[in-house]
Formats: structure tokens, sequence, C-alpha cells
């Protein structure tokens, strides 16, 4: 959790900037964003990634069903599989209820919007909304949870697959800024959310354990105790 509050720190700090708009502007221009439509961020890192991530759930699913002893237990994988698709669908019900247009959609870019902070929940930009937060970044990070259970059983795996889902989820919201299918703020907000799904499940697991689940370092310490 203290990592969590200091990420929350420059988060906020970016929301107070106000450094959403002028970055979607050095992206795009009068006519658009020029990426929008470009084979390395739509076909690549957004449908590509996408199905990436789908592929993905269902890894996690047949390891579900297989349960192969090497991995952790079965249940802490179920888990797992179950914190991401609630993380991923927390995101996507929070834009359900946004106010909030894609950057694409602005009138400066040649849509019909006009820039509302996200945070004025009951203002509408005169574009479609349901943009904030991002659902692509969360798809990504929302796999956050599916590391949780290796942390106990297989800490170098689960390092492993941390640093793979952060440069899957970095990739989804480089991609998606550059389409203007979202802003920084999104992309920051959906990796935080789903950051806190993997930590409430990892509470929780420690809990059914009935231990603290500790660090590889630790945990090596007590085995030799």
């Amino acid at each position: 959790m203290r990592l969590l509050l200091l990420l929350l720190g420059p988060l906020l700090g970016w929301e107070v900037s106000g450094g959403d708009l002028p970055l979607a502007r050095l992206l795009a221009d009068a006519g658009g964003f020029p990426a929008r439509h470009a084979w390395w961020a739509e076909r690549l890192l957004h449908d590509g990634l996408r199905g990436l991530i789908g592929a993905l759930l269902a890894a996690q699913l047949l390891l579900w069903l297989w349960a192969p002893r090497w991995a952790p237990p079965r249940r802490e994988l179920g888990y797992g599989l179950l914190g991401s698709v609630l993380a991923m669908g927390l995101v996507s019900l929070l834009k359900s209820f946004s106010h909030t247009s894609c950057p694409y959609e602005l009138s400066e870019f040649g849509g019909v919007a006009r820039y509302v902070p996200h945070w004025l929940l009951a203002v509408w930009d005169g574009g479609p909304g349901r943009c904030f937060p991002s659902g692509h970044a969360a798809g990504a990070f929302g796999l956050l949870a599916a590391v949780v259970p290796w942390w106990a059983h297989r800490p170098t795996v689960a390092r492993g697959l941390l640093a793979s889902v952060l440069l899957i989820g970095a990739a989804a919201s480089v991609a998606q800024m550059a389409r203007g299918a979202h802003y920084l703020s999104h992309c920051l907000w959906a990796a935080w959310l789903c950051a806190l799904c993997a930590w409430l499940l990892a509470r929780w697991l420690e809990k059914k354990r009935g231990r603290p689940q500790a660090a590889p370092q630790l945990a090596a310490a007590e085995l030799s105790a």
C-alpha cells in the first residue's frame, strides 16, 4: 500500500498540472492524430495487444484447469484470474459512467467535443463520452492480479511476469495516446486502479494462508531458521 500511495502523489500532481491537453497537442494537429490509423499503433499495439491479452487470459484459464505441480495452488490461480477479470471490469464500469470524450473527439482535433477535465463528473463535453479511464490499458494492467499468486511460490517467475505486464501496459498506453484514444491520465488511473485490485487480492490471499506473504528474502530466512 505504501507504494500505491507514493505513486498516487505523482499521479495527482499530473492531474493538477493540467498536462493532458498540452501532451495531446504534441501528438496531433487540426487534422487529428496522424497515428490514429497507423499500422504500428492501430494494428500492432491496439488490435495485436488486445489479442495477446485475450490469449494470456485464456492461458490463465488453462493453467487453472491443468494445475501443474510447479505452479501456485489451483485455488490461488483461480483467484488471480478472477482478480484480473474484476479489475478490467471495474475500469469498464467506470468508463460507462464517464462524460469524458476521447482526445480525437475534441473540436480542435477535428471532432465535436470541448475539453472538460474528467473530474467534473456532471459536465458533458459535447461528445460521446465514455472514455475515462483507459480500457485498453486496463486490459494489460489488469493482469497484475494474475501475478499475485506467484509471489509466494515462484518469486523469480513472478518478477518476470510483473515486468512483462508492465511492458505490455506501457505499450498499450503509448498506442492509445498516440492514436488520440486516451489522455495520459486515463492510462495512469487505469494502471493505479488495477494495481489497487492486485494489492487487495494479495492482502486477501495473505489472510487465507493465515500468515503474511513474505518477500523472497524473508521466506528464505524463515526456512533456514
